[in-house]
């Protein structure tokens, strides 16, 4: 599966969450390449119900574990664990319950934009959000990310 697939997927079985990372950059445009979906997801009961069946339908397992050990992906692991990188038979994903700089999975949406990607509508957080949580995450990678989405941004508002 590719990473639209996997944003088909959380469609099709209606979790809601909000594209943040590197696939949130690509649908604003900015040309990048990434081996992992980024998303910040509603923490609701029932979201984490259908959330938690995908990842186990998809054989989630903490990217940089080693094989074997002990790992139960059960909802207290989303109450306890603010930040989920999994590695799945599908792809790579990143789950968070907040973005630093943002906030929870409400502010995220309302700092979101719809785009049409795949065969739905995903909720994508809009550029000036974007550049903000990629300031405040503080990175080496993200600070090199933020020059060229600035860039973006300003060729975009000339346009």
């Amino acid at each position: 599966m590719t990473l639209y697939g996997m944003l088909d997927e959380l469609c099709r079985r209606e979790i809601r969450f909000v594209m943040i990372g590197g696939m949130a950059a690509i649908a604003h445009g900015y040309a990048y390449n990434t081996d992992d979906l980024d998303v910040c997801y509603s923490t609701a009961d029932d979201n984490l119900a259908r959330l938690l069946d995908l990842l186990q339908d998809w054989n989630a397992y903490p990217r940089g574990w080693e094989p074997g050990l002990p790992w139960y992906l059960d909802l207290r692991t989303f109450k306890t664990t603010p930040v989920l990188t999994l590695r799945t038979r599908e792809g790579d994903i990143d789950l968070l319950d907040r973005v630093d700089g943002v906030g929870d999975y409400d502010a995220c949406v309302a700092a979101s934009k719809a785009v049409e990607l795949g065969t739905g509508s995903v909720r994508v957080l809009n550029l000036d959000t974007l550049i903000k949580a990629k300031k405040t995450a503080g990175r080496r990678k993200d600070r090199e990310h933020v020059i060229e989405l600035e860039a973006l941004q300003a060729m975009l508002k000339r346009s």
